[in-house]
């Protein structure tokens, strides 16, 4: 299975208001165990307490739950 998006390319990522949703299939930036990553939405769950978790991985691999504190933007353009 190939990257959505692949070493080097060009990506624009915009901030995440307040209204933005955030759902499984979409790249963010996020920060997991301290590292920045463009990364994969692959899932979602509520927490007493703490709200959403979003789980971020890329197409083979995952990297870890995190809050939306810790999602920066989202990508909306890939340059080929």
């Amino acid at each position: 299975m190939q990257p959505k998006i692949k070493s080097g390319q060009l990506c624009t990522v915009e901030p995440l208001g307040d209204d933005i949703v955030v759902q499984c299939g979409d790249v963010v930036l996020c920060k997991v165990k301290g590292k920045e990553y463009l990364h994969l939405v692959r899932a979602t769950r509520t927490e007493k307490g703490s709200g959403i978790k979003y789980q971020i991985g890329g197409v083979r691999s995952l990297n870890g739950w995190v809050g939306r504190r810790s999602i920066y933007g989202r990508c909306i353009r890939v340059e080929s």
